[in-house]
């Protein structure tokens, strides 16, 4: 730190410093001399004017008179117009290691006497000393004309005063907090790892002297040279070397989103005056909190202009500041709302092209974030390192920044993205870099290859029979078709639009259709399935439509029985909630061909049903087929077209369509008026469990409690019916009666009943806009698509809706739970479907 500080440049009007004195400065600073200032780190000189683009203020323009500077002025590098004079300016250096010409000549001598002593033990290798004498004699040259070189830093353990880390700035009264110190142990020792086999590499090539670098300590990152120490985690688990008494647990919420819903902020803000809290909005300028105010006002939303926080102010107040997101602190009494929770301006919709390849916009969904690991077709596996813009040949561009083993690097013009995928192995195990320019690569693909041919070997036998049996082609669109789906009572979003085209055109093929149609839960898969069924059945076909549950059927029977009255088609349903006789009648039409649509469960794959003539099968989330089910799906695909629906689909089947075995659509669009839902990881507390209920009862919405085992659920009932004497409590699981659960789900959808607890028997379908909050037990033991598709069981209507993932007080979390419950809170705005199921094949992978 001292050598840094001694090193800042401190210019003021008046003072006399000589130009060509700063110029030598700035130089040996890291500063690049230029024609034109255009980018941080670089200076400029003409005339008596001096331009330079410090990393530490806006870029500045000083004039002298003389040895003294006369003026000192901000300028756009961009116009290189002058915006206004400033008193004082600090110029620190460019680059992290300071060092004086007389201090690089040091080092250019030991290097000398290093590398003479290391050559005389390895003399009989006349090719490594060759590599030796040319790639360190180029760096003591240049050290011993005082020259800074990229890899300079290498030899900074060899300079007094350059031993620090980031800690010796701090006070050595200081309290250093590790977030997440799991994680940060993680990175560390991927890091170590990664620079041994770097040194290792080096050394091998004779790039490096032995003992230049010590190795990675991650022990003596973590005592923190005397400091106190604090670590804070969400998921609280046992971290090596770190005392018990050291980890603080600070129960935090994030703030929700209100989307612009004010009665719903009024009705928080009431809330929070009731229990105590002091609630503060954060206006980003003082005009931004005077229209605050005034918006508000219109709503009778009465806040408090303050300068600053005051903890006796009696009405919640706005104040001048910035945060990324607000909080609520319960034990501290502390509420902060920042202005963009309160106003979320919606993004437009990206449309993309109707004749856009399906891969390029899966492409989208893999936003690569600097430290992934990715795969260049041709190279292998790489770290990403950023964006970077370089000069080649007079042209800028733009070059995704990759690293390789042995800090090797390459730059790949960001038009070739195509040939770079993140990597998407198992996250158990960082995946091991390879080098550029080697065969390790050549042979991993070679091996790849031959473990692919096995596997497709079962898939192209499949697969040629399907081709062999050529299914039905179905005739384009009819007048009816075309009648049926202006019948629909909303409007299409684009990317249901392209789905039903695909679909179409898929269906039009001599070629059975095996289709899987990814979308969110609630954004119109089930009417993309109705259209292709629509057209199955005007042209003389039978529709079945295979689905998870009971109860998922019972409702899929209602919305088709809907959406086709007014046309001549017959719709049944086979489920346990049908009597013998009426599933005889119903199998009977199957046979004769009076039954046009059939919806069941898995009694439809019954060897005894035959289907006059079955044209299309719809399957509603496969995943929760077993394997004897999904064997004679494969049956029923030889010669007629199918069509899978599923929100999150498993890793193998998200995999297949990705490899293009299988042919995918993505629905990515949100219906209109619909809003994220506001999600929550945290430990459970009676306390929460109650205010939520009490919350939603006051609106007049209902509430999902999940607890997932059938023995000890009716306690539970019993402990909110205690909580919340007002609220009518109903129990639903899968062991119950027929009727029975008929009953209680028939009562919860026609607003009978307040609070329904229940087993995950309603993951999949149900569709009640009235629920506005799910509360789960045990989230930690659930799975990443289960997490997800319950919380889709809220927030379908124009409502905010609420859901909290708890899991025990005190629990050492799994490292795998806690990677699900930390992706279902990472993900949490609307068309996250599809990146859920990516994040579930990197935690899972992809099988065999």
């Amino acid at each position: 730190p001292q050598r840094l500080y001694q090193a800042i440049v401190r210019l003021a009007w008046g003072s006399a410093v000589p130009m060509m004195s700063l110029i030598e400065v700035l130089l040996q600073g890291g500063y690049e001399r230029v024609e034109r200032v255009e980018a941080r780190g670089q200076f400029s000189v003409r005339g008596g004017l001096l331009d330079v683009f410090p990393l530490s203020s806006e870029a500045v323009r000083i004039e002298w008179f003389g040895d003294e500077v006369d003026s000192i002025r901000y300028f756009d590098p961009e116009t290189q117009r002058s915006t206004g004079q400033v008193k004082s300016i600090e110029i620190w250096p460019a680059r992290e290691m300071v060092a004086t010409n007389e201090e690089l000549f040091a080092l250019g001598e030991r290097a000398e006497r290093e590398m003479a002593e290391f050559l005389s033990k390895h003399s009989h290798h006349q090719e490594f000393v060759s590599q030796v004498r040319h790639h360190i004699g180029r760096d003591v040259e240049r050290l011993q004309e005082g020259i800074h070189f990229p890899g300079l830093i290498r030899y900074a353990s060899w300079l007094p005063g350059h031993q620090s880390s980031a800690l010796h700035y701090f006070p050595a009264d200081a309290y250093v907090f590790f977030d997440e110190p799991v994680r940060l142990r993680e990175t560390m020792e991927r890091v170590g790892r990664e620079e041994a086999e770097w040194m290792t590499g080096a050394l091998e090539r004779g790039e490096v002297l032995p003992g230049l670098l010590e190795p990675y300590d991650i022990e003596r990152t973590f005592q923190c040279e005397g400091r106190q120490q604090l670590y804070v985690s969400l998921f609280p688990r046992h971290v090596p070397g770190v005392h018990v008494g050291q980890s603080v647990n600070i129960p935090m919420h994030s703030m929700q989103k209100f989307h612009g819903q004010l009665p719903l902020l009024k009705s928080e803000l009431t809330r929070y005056r009731k229990t105590g809290q002091h609630v503060v909005v954060l206006a980003a300028s003082a005009e931004r909190a005077d229209r605050l105010i005034r918006v508000l006002e219109d709503f009778n939303i009465a806040l408090e202009r303050r300068p600053h926080f005051d903890p006796d102010a009696a009405m919640p107040m706005v104040i001048h500041g910035n945060l990324a997101s607000g909080f609520e602190l319960p034990h501290a009494h502390l509420v902060m709302i920042s202005e963009s929770e309160i106003f979320v301006t919606k993004k437009r919709a990206r449309r993309v092209r109707d004749d856009a390849p399906e891969a390029a916009r899966i492409k989208s969904y893999q936003d690569l974030h600097v430290g992934d690991s990715v795969v260049h077709v041709n190279h292998g596996i790489g770290r990403y390192l950023g964006v970077e813009t370089l000069e080649v040949g007079g042209t800028h561009r733009d070059y995704l920044h990759l690293q390789y083993a042995g800090n090797d690097k390459l730059y790949v013009p960001v038009d070739q993205i195509n040939l770079v995928q993140k990597f998407l192995g198992s996250e158990d195990r960082e995946p091991r870099l390879n080098h550029l320019g080697g065969s390790e690569w050549v042979r991993t693909k070679r091996k790849v290859q031959k473990s692919v041919q096995d596997i497709a070997e079962d898939l192209v036998k499949l697969y040629a029979e399907r081709e062999a049996k050529p299914g039905h082609s179905f005739r384009v669109d009819t007048e009816w078709q075309r009648d049926f789906e202006t019948l629909f009572p909303y409007e299409e979003t684009p990317d249901q639009l392209r789905a039903v085209a695909d679909i179409k055109k898929d269906m039009e093929k001599i070629r059975p259709m095996d289709r899987l149609l990814c979308g969110d839960v609630g954004y119109g898969k089930t009417e993309v399935a109705i259209r292709a069924a629509a057209k199955a059945v005007f042209d003389g076909k039978q529709v079945a439509v295979l689905v998870p549950t009971t109860i998922l059927a019972q409702q899929h029977f209602s919305t088709f029985t809907e959406r086709f009255s007014g046309f001549p088609v017959t719709i049944e349903m086979i489920s346990r909630f049908r009597s013998k006789a009426e599933v005889t009648k119903v199998l009977e039409g199957l046979r004769t061909g009076a039954v046009d649509v059939v919806i069941g469960t898995h009694r439809l794959l019954n060897k005894t049903i035959q289907f006059k003539d079955l044209g299309l099968l719809v399957v509603d989330e496969e995943q929760r087929f077993g394997v004897t089910h999904k064997e004679k799906l494969k049956q029923f695909k030889n010669n007629i077209d199918c069509l899978t629906l599923t929100a999150t689909p498993i890793p193998r089947t998200l995999h297949m369509s990705m490899v293009g075995v299988r042919d995918l659509s993505v629905i990515e669009t949100p219906p209109e008026n619909r809003f994220p839902v506001q999600t929550y990881v945290l430990e459970y507390s009676d306390t929460l469990l109650r205010e939520a209920i009490e919350r939603e009862l006051s609106r007049g919405v209902q509430v999902y409690v999940l607890y997932n085992q059938v023995q000890g659920i009716q306690s539970i009932a019993d402990r909110i019916q205690r909580m919340a004497p007002e609220a009518r409590v109903a129990v639903g699981h899968g062991q119950m009666p027929e009727s029975q659960l008929e009953r209680v789900m028939l009562d919860f959808l026609q607003g009978e009943t307040d609070v329904l607890v229940s087993t995950t028997i309603i993951e999949t379908g149900i569709d009640i806009p009235n629920v506005n909050t799910l509360i789960v037990f045990y989230a930690d033991r659930l799975g990443l698509s289960q997490l997800y598709q319950l919380r889709g069981r809220v927030g379908r209507s124009n409502r905010i809706a609420y859901a909290y993932f708890t899991y025990q007080p005190d629990k050492v979390l799994s490292e795998v739970a806690e990677k699900r419950l930390q992706a279902i809170k990472e993900f949490t705005e609307l068309g996250s479907g599809f990146k859920i199921a990516m994040r579930d094949l990197s935690i899972r992978g992809a099988g065999n």
